[in-house]
C-alpha cells in the first residue's frame, strides 16, 4: 500500500510553494502521496486525517499548528525550516533530501517531545481543552491589564502571582516567549514546565522548573477589568472569567519530530542566540591555560 504524506505549506513564506511541489514530486518518486493544505498562520481548519507523516514548510508557528493535531493521531512531523529561528524546525530547505531518504528508508525514527494539556474548569464543567507543544499563558485580556492569579502544583500553594501574566512552558517552549521573559532554556528532550511569570509586581516571583508529573492548577481571581485570556502556542485563544480553574499537565500524547535531534538545538542556539562561550586566543600567542 502508498503511503500519504500532507504537506503544511505556510502561504507566508514566499518559497514554500516551490520547495513543496519539488519535495511532492520526489515522493512521487518514491511511491508517497502527498496531499498539500495551504496553511494562514491562523487557519483553525483540521486536515489531518489518516497520514503516514506530515511535512511543514514555514517556521516554528507551522510546526506548533501541525504538533497539535498531528500528536493526538501519532502522525511524524518533517520540519522544513523557512522561518527566522527554527528551534524546532530544525531541517535546511537546502538540506531536505538526505533526511528525508533516512526517514523513508527507515533509517531514523527522529524524537518525541512532551507535550501540555491545558483545561478551563468553570463552575465545575470543563469549557475549554486543549494540548501545546510550546506554552500555555494566562493574561489579561488587553494592554497593560493585570491579572491575579493563584497557582497550585500538586496542591501545595504558591501564593498569589500579581503580573501582566504567568507563562507555562514545555521544554519545547522554554527557546520563546519564557526566555524573553526571563525563563531558563531547558534541553528538548526533558520532561518538565517552565512557570515564568510576566512582568510580576513583585520581585519574588521568578521562574521555576517543575516536574511534568505533576498537576498546576490556576484560578483566575478577582479582577478589576473582570476578563483574562488563555493562549495556547500563540495560536489559540480561550476567554477566561472570574473564578476559573486552569489545570495543566502533561498530555498523553507527545509529538515526533523527524530530524530535529538535539545536536539541532544546541546548533540553533548557538547560531540564533549568537553563544559563542569564552574568547579562544590563536595557539601562536599563548592562548588560554585551564
Amino acid at each position: 500500500m502508498r503511503k500519504k504524506a500532507i504537506a503544511i505549506v505556510n502561504t507566508y513564506k514566499s518559497s514554500a510553494f516551490a520547495l513543496s511541489e519539488e519535495i511532492r514530486a520526489e515522493l512521487s518518486r518514491r511511491d508517497v502521496d502527498c496531499l498539500r493544505f495551504d496553511y494562514d498562520g491562523i487557519s483553525i481548519d483540521n486536515p489531518f486525517g489518516s497520514f503516514d507523516f506530515a511535512i511543514t514548510l514555514g517556521g516554528d508557528g507551522t510546526v506548533l499548528f501541525a504538533a497539535r493535531h498531528c500528536a493526538p493521531k501519532n502522525i511524524p512531523i518533517f520540519p522544513i525550516n523557512l522561518g527566522e529561528f527554527g528551534f524546532i524546525a530544525g531541517i535546511q530547505p537546502n538540506a531536505w533530501q538526505q533526511p528525508l531518504d533516512d526517514y523513508l528508508d527507515g533509517r531514523t525514527v527522529g524524537n518525541t517531545r512532551m507535550m501540555l494539556t491545558a483545561r478551563v474548569l468553570r463552575g465545575g464543567a470543563e469549557v475549554f481543552s486543549s494540548i501545546a507543544l510550546n506554552d500555555a499563558v494566562i493574561s489579561g485580556n488587553g494592554i497593560a491589564k493585570i491579572v491575579r492569579l493563584s497557582v497550585e502544583f500538586n496542591g501545595a500553594s504558591f501564593g498569589m502571582y500579581k503580573a501582566d501574566g504567568i507563562i507555562v512552558a514545555t521544554p519545547t517552549g522554554s527557546t520563546a516567549y519564557s526566555a524573553a521573559s526571563g525563563g531558563p532554556i531547558l534541553a528538548p528532550d526533558l520532561s518538565a514546565f517552565v512557570l515564568s511569570p510576566i512582568c510580576p509586581f513583585s520581585l519574588s516571583n521568578r521562574p521555576i522548573v517543575l516536574p511534568s508529573s505533576g498537576v498546576m492548577r490556576i484560578n483566575v481571581l478577582e479582577m478589576r477589568h473582570k476578563s483574562a485570556l488563555l493562549t495556547i502556542d500563540g495560536q489559540e485563544m480561550f476567554p477566561l472569567r472570574e473564578g476559573d480553574a486552569i489545570f495543566l499537565e502533561e498530555a498523553s500524547h507527545r509529538v515526533r519530530l523527524i530530524g530535529c535531534d538535539t545536536d539541532v538545538f544546541y546548533a540553533a542556539l548557538r547560531s540564533k542566540l549568537n553563544w559563542s562561550g569564552a574568547p579562544v586566543a590563536p595557539a601562536q600567542t599563548g592562548g588560554y591555560h585551564a
